[in-house]
């Protein structure tokens, strides 16, 4: 890639979270020394978009999905291409396809994990023998989860030569803009994922944990020592966990996947669950788990759908994609920085001992905390040397590494161990 004029591209500039990836890579480029450009299909909008948010972008680049060599010509001249255009199981493929062809790692933040998979398998081995990274969910899904989970594993070798056997994962929002908002938690662009999922052929797959591993041995392994659980419980603080927001399917797969990868195809599976805490004084037990129950029961329903019939699918689809919020859909700018929130990873070992990893992050963890870790990856891609010397279709975990994690401070999260 010695020959590439351009670090990183964001394709996709001109939607909400392409404009936030923008305006980050714009306030990193004050102090750090990298190449990068906006892209989009339309020229005038991208500027127009932009400029709304007060970026300004070095250079503007046309790209357009349907035009293969408008895409391949951007991959060409990028280290990596960030791309921001979903639903992904609609939209991803040509990208991926251009940056395998073009030579320049690849990275998106899509949670339709039965996509993921068909292109693990599609275009994993081409990505490996060229030496490019493809990198899918890394964002707030499962970015932080899956490194915090590798840095548990590091440490519990480390400390006690050991690996893990238990993982939970629980997040704590401790701060939100005043008066709270319907629009605060609900993310359009989310919201279309899972509708775009629901009508994919493979979505029967949706709620195997176990989905993106490849060995056949160790996808029975999982399935059957780390179930996906969707019942509210108490944490260990008094906390009612509920299941993790915008769904529970996503990081678990992800989360097995890096394990895999790490042990060399054959790892000893260790039981994974993650949620959401819905803290209160005791009085207010019964009003949280009736929320947490909400929670269950309709990520339950969404269970459901994806076993019913493709006719049905497709239906439930469209009409889902009509009712939930648009991919433009979001909280207001200027409700997205009072955000707080800590995500912590309890991991117990094979011999009993216990490593904790917490994330204190600041910003909305959809809509701010999520573009500032997708440009903070795609600049640790674009930096020779920084993440792991290895090409193909991998984690965030995997093709990141944790030797440089304290990059993600400038991304304003903080990981640390205990």
């Amino acid at each position: 890639m010695a020959e590439r004029d351009l670090d990183v591209v964001v394709f996709g500039a001109s939607g909400v979270t392409g404009r936030r990836v923008a305006g980050y890579l714009a306030e990193r480029s004050a102090s750090a020394d990298f190449t990068w450009a906006a892209a989009a299909r339309d020229a005038g909008k991208l500027e127009r978009e932009l400029a709304a948010e007060g970026v300004s972008a070095p250079e503007s680049i046309v790209a357009e999905l349907g035009d293969r060599d408008s895409l391949v010509a951007m991959a060409s001249r990028a280290r990596v291409v960030l791309n921001l255009v979903g639903p992904y199981t609609l939209y991803g493929e040509p990208v991926i396809e251009a940056c395998v062809a073009g030579g320049a790692h690849y990275v998106d933040l899509t949670g339709e994990i039965p996509f993921v998979r068909r292109m693990i398998d599609t275009y994993g081995e081409a990505a490996a023998e060229r030496g490019v990274k493809i990198v899918q969910v890394c964002g707030f899904e499962a970015l932080p989860p899956d490194l915090s989970v590798m840095l548990a594993a590091e440490t519990a070798g480390e400390r006690f030569d050991e690996d893990l056997a238990e993982v939970d994962v629980v997040v704590t929002v401790t701060a939100l803009p005043p008066k709270p908002r319907p629009s605060d938690l609900l993310s359009g662009g989310t919201s279309q994922s899972l509708a775009a999922a629901a009508a994919d052929d493979d979505s029967s797959s949706v709620t195997d944990p176990a989905l993106l591993v490849d060995d056949p041995e160790v996808r029975a392994a999982v399935r059957a020592r780390s179930p996906i659980r969707l019942a509210p419980r108490r944490g260990a603080t008094g906390a009612v966990i509920a299941p993790m927001s915008p769904a529970a399917f996503i990081n678990p797969a992800v989360i097995h996947r890096s394990a895999a990868l790490r042990a060399g195809g054959k790892p000893e599976p260790f039981v994974y669950r993650e949620g959401l805490a819905i803290a209160g004084p005791p009085v207010t037990l019964p009003f949280r788990f009736a929320a947490a129950g909400m929670v269950s029961g309709m990520q339950a329903g969404i269970s459901a759908m994806t076993h019913a019939s493709p006719s049905v699918r497709r239906n439930a689809s469209k009409v889902l994609s009509r009712v939930l919020p648009s991919s433009g859909a979001g909280p207001q700018a200027d409700r997205l920085e009072p955000w707080r929130w800590r995500m912590t990873t309890q991991a117990t070992t094979s011999g009993g001992n216990e490593v904790t990893i917490d994330v204190d992050a600041e910003g909305h963890p959809g809509y701010l905390t999520t573009a500032r870790l997708l440009g903070e990856a795609g600049l640790m891609l674009a930096d020779e040397g920084a993440t792991p010397d290895l090409g193909g279709h991998l984690t965030p975990a995997t093709a990141l590494g944790s030797a440089h994690i304290d990059r993600f401070d400038h991304a304003r999260l903080h990981f640390s161990a205990a």
